[in-house]
């Protein structure tokens, strides 16, 4: 019961620092990595911590396996290290740091989101 309840509150606190779609991530994953000379299959565009991401976010809950639940706590770990979810910046503010951004948006986590 213990793991269901920890699966629970894992699936809801990945949903609210991920608050991109996965057709805004599927996106942004695809403008990240195009070049002016090449561009990688859509399929193939991204880290492969966005490509999981995006994989996590078109499963149902029940779906999950292990490497999922691993990935979903490294993403909120690190959103979570990166973003006070509490007290985001004001988008004027965010938008000067646009390296934080780009990095925080291949998680799936856009902070000038509301």
């Amino acid at each position: 019961m213990a793991d269901a309840l920890e699966t629970e509150a894992l699936w809801e606190d990945f949903h609210r620092v991920v608050n991109m779609t996965s057709a805004e991530l599927a996106a942004w994953l695809r403008v990240r990595d195009a070049h002016e000379d090449t561009e990688p299959l859509p399929e193939d565009a991204g880290t492969p911590t966005g490509q999981h991401v995006l994989a996590i976010l078109q499963k149902r809950r029940t779906d999950l396996t292990d490497d999922d639940i691993r990935v979903m706590h490294e993403v909120v770990d690190t959103v979570g290290d990166l973003v006070d979810m509490e007290d985001e910046p004001e988008p004027e503010t965010a938008a000067e740091d646009t390296g934080r951004r780009h990095r925080l948006m291949t998680l799936g986590h856009d902070p000038l989101k509301p």
